[in-house]
């Protein structure tokens, strides 16, 4: 028994320093899980793959890997990923266009891009990294971008919903508005990207954005959890809704119903996002008292659940690794959350592998985002401060 319990201390040893955060450990010492996943996913010419996806590549995983590329001071990499992104995504100009979201392999057999609409999610990553970037390395160009982006993104996703204001369309705004209804994802708007923007840009619909996600999370989290998407149908509010699109059914088959709505793999960075916003912000507490439920779920459970159902009902199937991660943040604003984040750190733990430096028998790029975000934050080498700025280690 004691070969066997030392063995288990030693596994959970070494990804525990990955864990712990804000301990004072080694200052700017070389971002392993980073590192990993860059040798893992990112190829020689900047573009992330995703192998379980079928290598493809997402808008969503080229803005990620600005943003850590940026948190970590890695201006090579941010200017690789950044070529690859405008020449493949957006037509060579980020500035006159909109990254498609999808690139990969067609039927035909040749790589390219598969659906030119952008997932507004990533658009505002891009933008929020690109003025970062310029204000952290002191690059007017970097700035000038991640304003053109802006502009763009307000003028094609952003909406005027009536009777609530305006809020952030998932894409091209007309995509997402049917008849008198419109449908959002409250994963697609961190409170702190909107808060920069409103610094940068007080003439823009940022700063009523931002005043509208704590009252977007507070109106549609009914039971505590945050939904994947929802609707809003003005004088009657948000309600859960289905993934918007599905495939469509073959010639002579009736189309399948499209599935419940759920708090799934979308929603789980709503946790993540409400856990990193600054202590200070007034709607912090506010915003994480909607998302309650998840800490009472997680007072009596060991993970959080891979979905909940639109009556707030989580499933017995556990989330994968990254979802822990998730949580880690949202669980400091709670004052005895400490074993509750303990039981989430042992999980990860138990999940890491030496070989690769990452989590998971079969590593999946999307856990890997999470955990990144999650550690990075707790481990202090980036913060966002009061008014969304970005606080990295390698400028203190």
């Amino acid at each position: 028994m004691i070969p066997l319990l030392m063995r288990s201390r030693r596994l959970l040893l070494v990804p525990f320093l990955f864990l712990v955060g804000a301990t004072g450990g080694c200052k700017e010492a070389p971002w392993a899980l980073w590192n990993a996943y860059a040798t893992r996913f990112i190829d020689e010419q900047g573009r992330v793959i995703d192998p379980q996806g079928g290598n493809r590549t997402t808008s969503e995983g080229q803005s990620y890997a600005l943003f850590f590329s940026l948190a970590d001071n890695d201006r090579a990499r941010f200017d690789q990923v950044l070529k690859w992104t405008q020449a493949n995504l957006a037509g060579g100009n980020l500035g006159a266009h909109l990254p498609a979201w999808l690139w990969g392999k067609s039927k035909e057999g040749d790589w390219k891009t598969l659906d030119a609409n952008p997932a507004a999610d990533s658009d505002v990553w891009i933008a929020y990294s690109l003025l970062e970037a310029g204000r952290l390395w002191k690059n007017p160009a970097y700035t000038s971008l991640g304003r053109q982006m802006m502009a763009q993104i307000a003028r094609h996703e952003v909406a005027e919903l009536p009777g609530f204001g305006p809020m952030l369309m998932p894409g091209p705004t007309a995509l997402f508005s049917h008849k008198n209804t419109w449908t959002v994802n409250p994963s697609y708007v961190p409170l702190f990207v909107f808060q920069r923007f409103a610094a940068v840009d007080p003439s823009g619909p940022w700063g009523a954005i931002a005043t509208n996600i704590p009252r977007l999370l507070r109106e549609s989290a009914r039971h505590g959890f945050a939904m994947d998407w929802l609707d809003y149908v003005p004088s009657d509010g948000f309600y859960p809704a289905p993934a918007p699109g599905g495939a469509q059914p073959a010639a002579g088959q009736v189309k399948a119903d499209p599935p419940p709505p759920v708090g799934s793999y979308d929603a789980i960075r709503v946790y993540l996002w409400a856990g990193m916003l600054d202590d200070s912000v007034s709607t912090r507490s506010d915003m994480i008292g909607a998302l309650s439920g998840m800490g009472s779920y997680l007072g009596n459970h060991g993970a959080p659940p891979e979905k909940v159902s639109d009556q707030g009902i989580p499933m017995e199937q556990d989330g994968p690794v990254g979802f822990s991660g998730a949580v880690l943040p949202y669980l400091r604003a709670f004052p005895d959350a400490e074993k509750m984040a303990a039981q989430q750190r042992v999980r990860i733990s138990a999940q890491f592998d030496p070989k690769s430096g990452l989590y998971g028998k079969d590593p999946a790029y999307y856990d890997q985002n999470l955990l990144l975000f999650a550690t990075g934050f707790l481990d202090d080498r980036f913060r966002f401060g009061p008014r969304g700025e970005l606080k990295v280690e390698w400028k203190q």
